[in-house]
């Protein structure tokens, strides 16, 4: 059976009409590149948490707005025209539901700032801006041009296993960063600034019978053109793998 995974969308207004959305190509990453199922998963708040019970793993998304900085102490809003709170009541609860159930989480862009959010963590609201540090943020043009390969990460732990190297040349589009990481979190990828580029939940429990948790969150975007790309294409298929393992796990427990 195809593993069928969440992502959450975003709350957004359109011409005047409220939408639920993301980017396509999220859904068309976790096809091509993990072979996984994904449905939409709305932001109507801590209830969606009750979806999980049908699902096999946890696709948290980027998305143009920054997760509110009364969620973890980070004073006045420097983006108050940039925030989404249906986003940011929905999703932090999802994640944390997901780790709890041992579900296997990718978190990309803002979802890795929600990741570190959920767990206790605390951001940057605007790295650029900060003395020393590259400007992350994708800057205008066509979508080619600004999800182009941007700079060189380095890469330690799990993730570098999986990836098969210590250093990959990754794309850059946000303003936000970590800043201080939530307990239990372990930093696998740096950029030269030393902006956090990558983490994982070290106590992510798996689900059962020593299956290994699988739970990461990527600054950058391994979704554009997974398929094509080593980088995007080797996540997405250890995040495909370990929900097909939680799969087969899920049915030996019942």
């Amino acid at each position: 059976m195809t593993p069928l995974i969440g992502i959450p969308a975003c709350a957004r207004e359109v011409n005047g009409t409220p939408r639920h959305d993301t980017p396509a190509r999220y859904a068309e990453a976790a096809g091509a590149a993990a072979g996984l199922l994904a449905v939409m998963i709305p932001p109507l708040g801590p209830g969606q948490v009750a979806l999980l019970d049908r699902l096999d793993g946890l696709l948290v998304p980027g998305s143009p707005s920054n997760v509110h900085p009364d969620l973890y102490g980070g004073g006045p809003s420097l983006t108050p025209e940039l925030h989404d709170p249906a986003r940011d009541a929905t999703v932090l609860a999802l994640i944390r539901a997901a780790l709890a159930r041992g579900m296997p989480v990718l978190a990309i862009c803002r979802g890795i700032q929600e990741l570190n959010v959920a767990l206790g963590g605390t951001l940057h609201q605007a790295v650029h801006a900060l003395p020393g540090r590259l400007d992350h943020r994708g800057g205008p043009g066509a979508l080619a041009a600004r999800y182009r390969d941007k700079h060189e990460i380095a890469v330690s732990g799990r993730l570098a296993e999986l990836l098969g190297a210590g250093s990959v040349v990754v794309n850059s589009v946000h303003g936000q960063a970590i800043d201080r990481p939530a307990p239990g979190l372990e930093v696998e990828a740096t950029a030269p600034d030393g902006t956090i580029e990558a983490v994982r939940v070290v106590a992510a429990p798996g689900f059962a019978f020593g299956v290994p948790g699988f739970a990461f969150g990527v600054q950058w975007h391994p979704e554009w053109r997974a398929a094509e790309n080593p980088v995007g294409l080797a996540l997405f298929r250890a995040f495909g793998d370990a929900c097909r393992a939680y799969v087969t796990a899920k049915r030996e427990a019942a």
